[in-house]
């Protein structure tokens, strides 16, 4: 007997919405929405301009390889997913009617009739096969392959696609939502991945990576309460001084990154308002585990005891954030390990592990782009500074912001071993360790290896006992906090500054930036 009924209900009650039809994610984890001002009646026109703190030259239209959010955005414009976030923190069908199980390891995803794709072309559950495929296979380069390695089949079945897992998981309607993951259109059983061509609200006019994109709206969007904007356009703009300045210059609309010590004046102008989400985002600066000296973890706790982590959130969020403990799961995460031993800046525990790794001292250089978060360069002088007193000699090099996740982030050359990172968060604990921790995943940055971890990451998905389950999480973040390879100092707000003339709902979502990217469809003209 498993442990599931045939109603399509999991093991536990507080599990039990994940299983069928628009789940509550709230059981799963998911922080609580964030409340704003609340917006006008949505009216219908305009152009949305949105500057952006992210975007490289090398960057692609292929879905599986997007990094950042100029091309997360860009997707979520023109693409929809088999599943959607909602600003409450509710799962809700997109091209996805409902979803289904009787017992968490054959699931059953409806297609929504009567969608079709900008060129016309209906969406199918051929098309929604072949997506998913995508990201599978031994040809497959997309980044969130790892993730979905524990599909064993995907097929049509009429309107239906059937997906089989290798073991129960109850988290599996989560990761379809996936940004990765967007619905192509499909020929002879394969997806174009450099198409611009989606079934979203808007239809792209132009592109150039890392540069601009413009898009229209769909006049054939099968959601009539969507897309409000007429015309949307995104601009890459590196800079945070250029970025702030176009905003009060009235030339983009929305601006992310904002810097904590320019909100005051920012206030002060009355032209925008800002936006303050907390969520489980976070800052931080990977060590290459297989380079000297960051193999030996006793090096890495002794930087990892060598920053000032309340400094930083003081200092380089403004306030805007939270201390994290080389955490990567967050205090709104179902089975964060709240009970765990906090570090502090500790200089003499810091020498203490130098000479543990029979060192007297230690001459290391960070990698540093404000490409990577905003003020990650003043972070690196920072821990740069606190980190002599333990006598860590640390060099910070300020890379360039063009191409800084290409060319400096996952150390392509093998000459940039410790350097800045950010991550969204994640709001299912597998998701962020299978995408970010697991041996031989494509993001996995500091290319962490632990036999234990990696153990645990396969039984946990399937464990019904949820005290099992927990615990098991609970020695997992443990693992990653005290012999992990990436120091994660601070949880991040998303810190976002809006003109006054574009109306927010009074949710938005925590799960992602930019409501979790579904600004350029949620909001509207004021």
């Amino acid at each position: 007997m498993n442990n599931f009924d045939m109603t399509g209900k999991t093991f536990a009650p507080s599990r039990r919405g994940v299983l069928k039809g628009a789940a509550a994610i709230g059981a799963a984890g998911l922080i609580l929405p964030h409340t704003t001002t609340s917006a006008a009646a949505q009216t219908r026109g305009g152009t949305f301009r949105i500057g952006i703190g992210h975007g490289s030259t090398t960057d692609s239209l292929d879905p599986g390889l997007w990094e950042h959010l100029y091309v997360q955005t860009f997707g979520s414009a023109r693409h929809n997913y088999l599943i959607e976030v909602g600003a409450d923190g509710q799962l809700v069908p997109e091209i996805a009617e409902s979803w289904s199980s009787s017992d968490g390891q054959t699931w059953v995803f409806p297609i929504r009739q009567g969608v079709s794709f900008h060129s016309g072309k209906p969406v199918t559950a051929a098309d929604v096969v072949a997506s998913i495929n995508h990201h599978r296979g031994d040809d497959s380069t997309s980044v969130v392959k790892p993730l979905l390695a524990a599909i064993t089949d995907v097929r049509a079945d009429g309107n239906n696609v059937v997906v089989t897992l290798e073991a129960p998981n109850g988290d599996l309607p989560y990761l379809m939502t996936d940004y990765h993951v967007p619905v192509l259109p499909s020929a002879d059983g394969k997806v174009d991945a450099n198409t611009t061509d989606g079934c979203g609200g808007y239809i792209v006019e132009s592109y150039e990576h890392g540069v601009q994109a413009t898009l229209n709206r769909n006049p054939n969007y099968w959601k009539s309460d969507r897309a409000w904007f007429d015309r949307i356009e995104l601009v890459s703009i590196l800079d945070p001084a250029a970025r702030l300045n176009a905003l009060i210059t009235g030339e983009v609309d929305l601006i992310d990154q904002v810097d904590p010590a320019t909100i005051g004046m920012l206030e002060s102008r009355g032209v925008a308002r800002i936006l303050s989400i907390p969520g489980n985002a976070h800052y931080g600066f990977p060590m290459d585990s297989r380079q000297a000296p960051y193999s030996d973890n006793n090096v890495r706790l002794a930087l990892k005891y060598a920053l000032d982590r309340q400094a930083m959130v003081d200092v380089i969020l403004g306030g805007h954030g939270a201390v994290a403990n080389d955490n990567p799961i967050g205090p709104a995460n179902r089975y964060f390990h709240a009970e765990m031993e906090a570090k502090t800046y500790d200089p003499d525990k810091a020498r203490y592990y130098l000479q543990q790794a029979g060192l007297s001292s230690l001459d290391v250089t960070i990698s540093v782009a404000d490409a990577a978060f905003s003020g990650a360069v003043d972070a690196g002088a920072m821990f740069s500074e606190t980190a002599r007193a333990a006598g860590i000699n640390m060099s910070v090099d300020r890379v360039p912001n063009d191409g800084y996740w290409s060319n400096v982030w996952l150390n392509p050359n093998g000459n940039t071993p410790f350097c800045a990172t950010y991550w969204g968060g994640r709001a299912v604990e597998d998701h962020m360790f299978t995408t970010a921790y697991a041996a031989g995943a494509d993001w996995n940055e500091s290319f962490w290896s632990n036999d234990r971890f990696n153990e645990l990451l396969v039984t946990a998905r399937s464990e019904v006992n949820e005290d099992l389950r927990r615990e098991m999480y609970h020695e997992m973040q443990q693992l990653v906090s005290f012999e992990g390879s990436t120091i994660i100092p601070m949880y991040n707000n998303y810190v976002m500054a809006v003109a006054n003339k574009i109306a927010t709902p009074e949710q938005i979502s925590a799960n992602w930036n930019f409501d979790g990217f579904r600004c350029v469809e949620r909001w509207s003209m004021a």
